[in-house]
């Protein structure tokens, strides 16, 4: 599968980037091997496949082992004084940041 110059430069109009032909040619080689290996990834008979519920143990030691997961529980949330507390740049109980859009 390959993907055009086309479909490249619209991509980066969206993402607001500034590519060169070279890099926009560069980038299609690059995309385009990458979506030919997940076409080569996609042929792979999985059906026999049993899906992973725990992703941190093999399903044969499973029943053994525990995860190293901290215990989920409840606890009050962060107050807006708290998360802001050590914020370079806070005003009116947000974040401020510097704008990034320029359009």
């Amino acid at each position: 599968m390959s993907i055009s110059e086309k479909e490249i430069r619209r991509v980066a109009e969206l993402a607001n980037l500034a590519l060169s032909d070279a890099e926009v040619a560069q980038m299609a080689r690059d995309l385009s091997g990458i979506l030919t290996h997940v076409d080569k990834l996609n042929e792979l008979d999985t059906a026999g496949v049993e899906p992973m519920a725990q992703v941190l143990f093999g399903a044969e030691n499973s029943a053994d082992q525990t995860a190293t997961l901290r215990e989920d529980r409840e606890r009050p949330p962060l107050g807006n004084h708290d998360a802001l507390a050590n914020a370079p740049l806070a005003g009116s109980g947000y974040f401020k940041v510097p704008k990034v859009i320029e359009r």
